[in-house]
C-alpha cells in the first residue's frame, strides 16, 4: 500500500500536477447484532480506498477510488489534474512542508493482534451473553438487542513534498440497549465498553449490569417546575459538552464566522479550573495517531489553560485562514479532534453530589438545540433530582438550556472520573445555575 501511494505521487507529478497527496486504506470490519437470543445482523467486510488530492496553480481537485488496478488508478491521476485547471484558485491552497520530526506508530499502541485472532463465534457469544445476563434482571421488560464489533484498519499517507508514512489500528466494542418499566412508564438506556485492545475491554457482566443500572433508575420519574439550579454533568454528558466546545474551536468554524468564540483567542473563557487539551500522543487511545491528513506529527495542544483559550485547532488550511500554525488536527479535508478532553480535577463524583443542595444529575438528553455561533444551548434532557446532597428521585419531561460561555466560567467543581470512551471525553462536572424547564 505504502508503496503503491508513493507510486501514485509520480503519475501525480508526471501529469502535471504542482502537488499531490495520496491516501490509502485499507479495513476489515465485524458486526453483530442480537435481540432476544436470536442474530438479526451480521456483517464481515473488508475495503480499500484510494483518494487523492491534486493541486496546481493553487486550484484543488480531490478524487477516490476502490479500484486500485493501475490503469484506474492512472486514468483517475490524470482526470483530477485536468479538473484542478477548472477550479477556482485558493491562495490558501498547497501542502504543507515536510517536518523534520516524527511519531513512531509503535509507541503509540494502537494496534492489537488479538482482534483479528477472535473467531466470529467468540465475537457472536459475547453478544449473546451481554444480553442473557441483562434481561435476567425481572425489572429489564425488553431488550434493543446488544453488539459486538471489530475494525482493523491501515492507513497510507504520501505526499510530494517527501511524507511518506503508514499505522495500523484496530478497535472493539460491546454494547447493549435496554427497556424497563410498563405501558404508561417506559424508561430505555443503554451501556458500551470500547477499547483498542480485548484484554481491556469490559465483560459481558459488566457491561449488561451497568445498562440495566441505568436503565432502571429512570423508573418512575416525576415532573418538576422550572427553575435556575446546579447542574451536575455525568461523564457522558461532560463529553457531550466538549464535543461541542470543540466543534467551536476548530479552525473551519472560526475562519468561517461560526464560533462564538472567534475573537476570543488568548482571552479568559471559563473558570480557573479549566484546562483542555487535544493530544495525539496518548498510548491506546481512540483520537492517538503518529500524524494527521496532512502529514504533520502528532502533537499535544493546550486548548485552554486555567480558564484562557490558547489555541484554536487548525489543520494546514484553516491554519492559513487565520494567519495562525496547525496543530496536527488535519482530518480528511477537515479538521478533527485527536484527544480531546477536560483534564480531570480533585472531586469525586460523590463528594460533587454531596456538595448540592438542591439541583439536577443530568444523565441524557434529546435533540439539537446547540448553536456554536451564539454558543446556545437547549436540548430536552433526562436525569436524576438532588436534594440535600443525595438522588431523590429520576426526572423526565424537562429541557435544559444555557450558553457553552457561561458553563464553562460556571464550572464549580470537576471529577477526578476521566474515562476515554472515544476521542472526546470529560469527567463529571458542576455547573453553578442552568435554567432546567419542567412544568
Amino acid at each position: 500500500m505504502k508503496a503503491l501511494a508513493e507510486k501514485v505521487v509520480a503519475w501525480g507529478k508526471a501529469a502535471g500536477a504542482d502537488e499531490i497527496e495520496v491516501s490509502v486504506g485499507e479495513g476489515l470490519e465485524f458486526n453483530v447484532d442480537v435481540r432476544r437470543g436470536k442474530i438479526e445482523n451480521l456483517v464481515e467486510a473488508g475495503s480499500r480506498v484510494l483518494g487523492l488530492r491534486v493541486i496546481k496553480d493553487k486550484k484543488t481537485s480531490v478524487a477516490t477510488t476502490s479500484d486500485l488496478a493501475a490503469g484506474t488508478v492512472r486514468k483517475l491521476v490524470r482526470n483530477a489534474v485536468r479538473r484542478a485547471e477548472m477550479a477556482e484558485s485558493d491562495r490558501y491552497a498547497g501542502l504543507v512542508p515536510l517536518s523534520r520530526a516524527s511519531v513512531d506508530a509503535a509507541t503509540l499502541h494502537l494496534y492489537d493482534p488479538e482482534v483479528p485472532a477472535l473467531d466470529a463465534a467468540t465475537k457472536i457469544k459475547l453478544a449473546l451473553e451481554t444480553e442473557r445476563i441483562a434481561l435476567k434482571d425481572r425489572r429489564i421488560t425488553n431488550s434493543f438487542g446488544a453488539s459486538f464489533v471489530t475494525e482493523e484498519i491501515t492507513s497510507v499517507l504520501a505526499n510530494s513534498n517527501g511524507f511518506s508514512g503508514q499505522y495500523s489500528q484496530t478497535y472493539c466494542g460491546l454494547s447493549v440497549g435496554l427497556q424497563a418499566g410498563k405501558t404508561d412508564n417506559l424508561v430505555e438506556d443503554s451501556w458500551f465498553s470500547s477499547k483498542r485492545f480485548v484484554r481491556e475491554l469490559a465483560s459481558p457482566e459488566a457491561v449488561a449490569r451497568k445498562a440495566v443500572e441505568r436503565t432502571v433508575r429512570q423508573l418512575n420519574p416525576r415532573k418538576i417546575r422550572t427553575k435556575n439550579v446546579p447542574v451536575i454533568f455525568e461523564p457522558t454528558m461532560s463529553s457531550w459538552v466538549m464535543g461541542f466546545l470543540f466543534s467551536c474551536v476548530a479552525g473551519t468554524s472560526v475562519y468561517q464566522k461560526a464560533s462564538f468564540l472567534g475573537e476570543k483567542l488568548g482571552r479568559k473563557i471559563g473558570a480557573r479550573s479549566v484546562t483542555v487539551f487535544d493530544d495525539a500522543l496518548m498510548p491506546g487511545l481512540f483520537g492517538s495517531r503518529p500524524f494527521d491528513s496532512d502529514g504533520l506529527p502528532g502533537r499535544r495542544t493546550v486548548v485552554i489553560e486555567n480558564g484562557v483559550l490558547k489555541n484554536f485547532l487548525c489543520n494546514a488550511y484553516a491554519a492559513r485562514r487565520l494567519g495562525l500554525k496547525s496543530t496536527g488536527n488535519a482530518d480528511g479535508g477537515g479538521v478533527g479532534p485527536n484527544n480531546f478532553y477536560l483534564a480531570a480535577g480533585k472531586s469525586t463524583p460523590d463528594e460533587i453530589i454531596a456538595s448540592t443542595k438542591e439541583g439536577l444529575y443530568l444523565t441524557r438528553t434529546l435533540g439539537h438545540g446547540l448553536n456554536p455561533v451564539t454558543g446556545d444551548i437547549s436540548r430536552g434532557a433526562f436525569g436524576l433530582w438532588i436534594e440535600d446532597g443525595r438522588i431523590a428521585y429520576p426526572v423526565s419531561e424537562i429541557t435544559i438550556s444555557g450558553n457553552l460561555g457561561s458553563l464553562l466560567e460556571g464550572i464549580e467543581m470537576i471529577g477526578t472520573d476521566l474515562e476515554f470512551m472515544g476521542s472526546i471525553a470529560g469527567p463529571t462536572i458542576k455547573v453553578s445555575e442552568m435554567t432546567v424547564a419542567g412544568e
